[in-house]
């Protein structure tokens, strides 16, 4: 009885909180200036949180040194500046030219891809295993279609929700010093709105979300600094061109779980397929080899068990994200998800935990006298 009590209360709550929900999409106007401020500020909010956890332990560890941390923020501040200037002025230029001939030569590279699959599909191997009346090349050129203008929609939508690169530029830096020289006073202020009696389990909840979102955001930026020095040292090894422009795009499409590493094969395999077929399969090679070098070897070791997401939850919160929010809701997805996980358990232990497993006592009636007979001091005792 207890415990249906307990559900009734539950699916009140939700209730009200759709209703909640409903009554203020029927005000929407209420809320649009406030939207329309929360998707200008996201951009360099995404990018002041993800520096500041990446920053935060070299700031920390300049820091116990002795040394000021608002100058060891502008020391940090320096160096990043000096490997951008080298960045434009070593690796730009060849990167540069590769993009630029890779952008003029599409129409020949489409077109090549188109002979190479006719070629493949006239050999006695493929003519046997494929069925007559299906065109494999013109098929396969479709599905290629399909996917770059699919890419192309998501690189779309992400550019223009940075098209105001000016608010991101200047607004991005300074957001970034603030988190940085503040360190861990934001979770106390956030703790401070709690109850009093609930700051010690506030303060352990931040914590964690803390512990999490920085273990997570160093070590995704590891794990893709480990396979794109993996993928470029085989691109170079097989000889396919373009190698540095594949492997920066495979690195940064791999930020989106699931999704990027699939949608970062295609054009690999398109590049490696106009110099060979040959080539084309072993640039899958080194592009499978090397995720299961990360996957196996190197993410365990630096996620160990913080990333402990089923791999079809993560599917299925891809797909929910990119629903929802485009290539931005992808990118936040997996986080969104640990911090609301860590919530929702603790919330749990907190108010339904004990609740929900306890059994109800059972009523105690009035004791009945035996026939005859008295009832004992040690009975009456008790």
């Amino acid at each position: 009885m207890a415990k249906l009590n307990l559900f009734i209360r539950v699916c009140i709550a939700v209730l009200l909180v759709l209703g909640i929900i409903y009554v203020s999409s029927l005000v929407d106007f209420i809320f649009t200036p406030i939207i329309s401020l929360f998707k200008v500020v996201m951009v360099p909010l995404m990018l002041a949180v993800f520096f500041y956890y990446l920053l935060r332990p070299l700031i920390d560890f300049l820091s116990s040194r002795k040394m000021k941390r608002t100058l060891a923020i502008l020391l940090v501040y320096l160096v990043i500046a000096i490997l951008l200037l080298g960045f434009i002025v070593g690796v730009w230029p060849s990167l540069q030219n590769q993009l630029l001939n890779l952008v003029n030569n599409m129409p020949g590279v489409l077109r090549a891809v188109g002979e190479q699959l006719s070629k493949l599909e006239n050999t006695e191997l493929l003519s046997n295993l494929i069925p007559e009346n299906m065109n494999l090349s013109s098929q396969l050129i479709g599905y290629l279609n399909t996917g770059f203008s699919l890419a192309t929609g998501y690189v779309t939508g992400l550019f223009s929700f940075v098209s105001n690169f000016a608010i991101v530029l200047f607004t991005f830096p300074i957001l970034l010093f603030y988190m940085l020289k503040e360190g861990g006073k934001f979770g106390d202020k956030v703790v401070s709105f709690f109850p009093k009696r609930y700051h010690e389990e506030g303060a352990g909840v931040v914590a964690e979300i803390d512990n999490v979102m920085g273990s997570f955001i160093v070590g995704r930026v590891l794990v893709n600094l480990a396979l794109g020095v993996l993928m470029y040292i085989g691109f170079l090894i097989i000889g396919l061109p373009y190698a540095l422009l594949l492997t920066l795009v495979a690195v940064l499409m791999n930020f989106i779980p699931f999704i990027g590493a699939i949608l970062s094969t295609v054009p690999i395999f398109i590049i490696g397929l106009i110099e060979s077929p040959s080539t084309a399969v072993w640039s899958i090679v080194v592009v499978l080899v090397a995720q299961q070098i990360q996957d196996n070897l190197v993410a365990p070791y630096i996620f160990g068990k913080s990333m402990d997401i089923h791999p079809l939850t993560t599917i299925i919160l891809v797909l929910a994200g990119g629903d929802f929010g485009g290539i931005i809701g992808i990118l936040v997805i997996i986080p969104v998800y640990m911090m609301l996980k860590i919530i929702i358990v603790k919330l749990y232990q907190l108010f339904l935990s004990k609740r929900w497993d306890e059994e109800p006592a059972a009523p105690m009636g009035p004791v009945e006298p035996v026939p005859g007979g008295t009832v004992s001091s040690a009975d009456a005792g008790e």
